[in-house]
């Protein structure tokens, strides 16, 4: 749904404003000359008080909560930078805040400009457990595909100097840790998908079941192959990169053109 200049006049008032410190924030990290952890924190949490006042219905006249394709991508951005914040504590990684703040500016400026529609209420008290998985999975492999990125990088940059040694973590650390998200990803991504088929009174292939069923199998295969015959480097990674677009197909995908292009709306 996009914000129309009725809806605006309605009082979108707490929404704007979140949306905009958030907004402002990142856009004064990726200026600055130095991102400080504590700064980037902070502004971590204006981006989650964003994502609470948008998803909690706040601003605009909808009864109750309410969510979309907008929200899902500004909470995956906001849950990448937040694992990258804790893992940054413990591991050395590479300064990629700027991008990370890029992308998180960009999933809060979709956000506010496409802040979803009203969640019809659930059917069984199990059914907000399914969406809460599904959006942690989401999380889950955005991660991986970053570090996924961060491989590809360090192995690029190793070919070119062989022999010297690169900044940020080891390159097996960084494919064991991109496998373990990858791994924690499809555990979570299988509740929510048999959560799914349990709650549903009358199963359906639509879109987004079918593209979610296609990127489970494409994840499980990568584990599998890595697993079975040794899957490593781009091979890999360009199976984490296509089930993670079928996912992204999945649910932002489906949930795009209901509320964009056809401007209709649908169970969430």
């Amino acid at each position: 749904m996009i914000l129309s200049v009725g809806t605006l006049t309605a009082g979108t008032g707490a929404l704007l404003l979140s949306s905009g410190a958030a907004l402002l924030g990142y856009l004064l990290l990726i200026a600055a000359r130095r991102v400080h952890p504590r700064s980037l924190a902070a502004v971590w949490g204006l981006h989650g008080v964003a994502l609470l006042v948008d998803i909690a219905g706040v601003g605009l006249d909808l009864p109750g909560a309410r969510f979309g394709f907008a929200p899902a991508l500004s909470m995956t951005t906001w849950l990448v930078l937040g694992v990258y914040l804790l893992e940054s504590r413990f591991v050395p990684l590479p300064a990629n805040q700027r991008i990370l703040c890029a992308l998180a500016a960009a999933g809060v400026a979709v956000a506010a400009v496409f802040p979803g529609e009203a969640l019809a209420h659930p059917s069984s008290p199990w059914l907000p457990l399914h969406w809460v998985l599904g959006l942690v999975s989401y999380g889950l492999f955005a991660v991986a595909v970053w570090h996924g990125y961060l491989l590809n990088r360090a192995e690029r940059a190793l070919r070119r100097s062989p022999g010297q040694n690169l900044p940020g973590l080891p390159l097996l650390r960084l494919e064991r840790l991109t496998f373990q998200f990858v791994a924690a990803g499809v555990c979570v991504l299988s509740l929510a998908l048999w959560l799914g088929w349990w709650l549903a009174p009358h199963w359906r292939w639509d879109h987004k079941t079918l593209f979610a069923v296609l990127g489970w199998l494409v994840l499980t295969g990568l584990l599998t192959g890595r697993q079975v015959l040794g899957w490593r480097g781009r091979r890999a990674t360009r199976w984490l990169y296509f089930g993670a677009a079928l996912l992204l197909l999945s649910y932002a995908g489906s949930r795009f053109v209901l509320e964009v292009i056809l401007q209709r709306g649908g169970s969430v």
